[in-house]
């Protein structure tokens, strides 16, 4: 392995590139859990190019790429807008339906039997279904769209 200016000092950016190396070659069976804890530990106390690639000697590759920065895994984008309400999963769909037939149940419940406390029962709902499946579980997008509203 060829390394440029094995006497310069090398940074966080070469350590790490030499850490992924070493997983990759741990995760092949090429080195041992321990000789990956002892290699680890020597990457963090090397100083030098020359002293990391010594580490590298009787490994094919991958190996440590200097000046360069550690590759980043690659985020899954978020959806762009809110998720259309046809394509939530069916549980979310039926949940959201039952919370205004529960706020009406407690409603007529409190009025027949004059207990009031049935009422906390829909928010009760909606506060786990918030919990589950975000702010605006319960809401269609296209009608707040339809209606001009804006989303804030």
């Amino acid at each position: 392995m060829e390394v440029p200016q094995p006497g310069m000092r090398i940074g966080d950016a070469d350590r790490e590139t030499a850490m992924q190396a070493l997983g990759d070659h741990m995760s092949a069976g090429r080195i041992t859990l321990d000789e990956y804890g002892e290699r680890s530990a020597q990457v963090t106390a090397a100083k030098t190019r020359g002293e990391l690639a010594d580490l590298f000697t009787d490994l094919p590759a991958p190996h440590p790429v200097f000046g360069e920065p550690p590759k980043q895994p690659v985020a899954t984008p978020k959806p762009a807008g809110p998720v259309p309400y046809s394509e939530r999963p069916l549980g979310q769909r039926a949940a959201a339906a039952i919370l205004p037939l529960l706020f009406i149940g407690a409603v007529v419940l409190g009025l027949t039997t004059h207990v009031w406390w049935f009422i906390a029962l829909p928010f009760v709902f909606g506060a786990i279904g918030q919990g589950l499946w975000g702010k605006d579980w319960d809401k269609d997008a296209r009608r707040d769209r339809d209606r001009g509203h804006r989303r804030r």
